[in-house]
Order: C-alpha cells, then structure tokens, then sequence
C-alpha cells in the first residue's frame, strides 16, 4: 500500500485502500500525522451506529475523512447495539469510537456504550460523537466521558487535528 494512504474495514473483514488523488483544498490535503508517535502505529476508529437510526450518510463521509486522513477506519453499518459496538471496539483494538445517532436516542444509547467500556475495560478509548445533539445535552454527555459532540457542517480538518491531539493509548 503507498505511505500515506489510509485503509478502511467494513464488517466482512475486507480492507481497501484509499483510491485516487484529492483535488487541491480536500481532505487528503489537511495536515494530518496518521501515525501516533508513542507507538508509531496508524490510530484505528471505529465508527458506530448505535439504535434504530438508519441516516448514515454523515457517518461514512467521516468515517471515508479519517480513511483520507491516514487513519483505519471499521465502519459497524447500522442499527447496532451498544454491546456489538463495545464488542467490535474491543476485538478490534481500537484507539478510538465515534458514535453517531441522528434519532435522538443518543441519551439513552451512548451512557449505555460508557458503562459497556468501562466494564470491558476498554475507558482509555476516545470516544466522541455526532449528530443532532441539542446543546442542552452536551453537558451530560461529556460527563459521561464523550470527548467531543461534532453537528453537522463539522470541517473533517477539525474532527482529524481533535482524535490526533486526544487520542488516549
């Protein structure tokens, strides 16, 4: 696979790597560090929908930017459970969850996957979140351990430079 580019895994196991050049001003032209320099490895993210929600299209163009960015994506595809995202996410290792709920149910669904991780032993993975979050939970949600809620019309420049600065292990 050429430097630089990232790979994605979808829930067959199947990597890809990323295809063409991106135009002037994209994504791929962010300055991005795919590799963690504590442990030279590239970050893996797992990109999550939680519930019933069945909008994803935000998530996979996230989940193609962190791809872009030098990153291993595994997209877990919808309608999942907290138990299968706490269960892929420790399977897989991951340094990183982003859920993202467009239904509403992110009060209901993410302190589930919270509780999940910590029991599991997994609490060092950053997770973060996207979505229609109304401001009046976001408060709750940080306690919980969400590290940031990204809405829509986020830059992908901004959620990369966020997961490389906080990324936990």
């Amino acid at each position: 696979m050429a430097k630089g580019k990232g790979t994605s895994k979808g829930k067959t196991g199947g990597r890809s790597a990323s295809k063409g050049k991106a135009k002037a001003g994209t994504q791929k032209d962010a300055k991005c560090t795919p590799a963690r320099p504590r442990t030279g490895h590239r970050i893996r993210v797992l990109v999550a929908k939680p519930g019933l929600d069945g909008h994803d299209r935000g998530a996979k163009v996230v989940a193609r930017g962190l791809r872009d960015a030098g990153m291993e994506v595994i997209y877990t595809g919808l309608r999942q459970t907290p138990e299968q995202i706490v269960a892929t996410a420790v399977q897989e290792d991951v340094d990183v969850i982003g859920l993202s709920c467009l239904s509403g149910a992110h009060n209901a669904l993410f302190p589930r996957v919270m509780q999940l991780l910590k029991e599991a032993g997994a609490d060092d993975v950053l997770v973060t979140a996207g979505g229609i979050v109304p401001e009046d939970d976001l408060p709750g949600l940080r306690k919980l351990g969400i590290a940031a809620v990204f809405g829509p019309g986020t830059p992908l420049t901004k959620i990369v430079e966020f997961i490389q600065k906080n990324v936990k292990r």
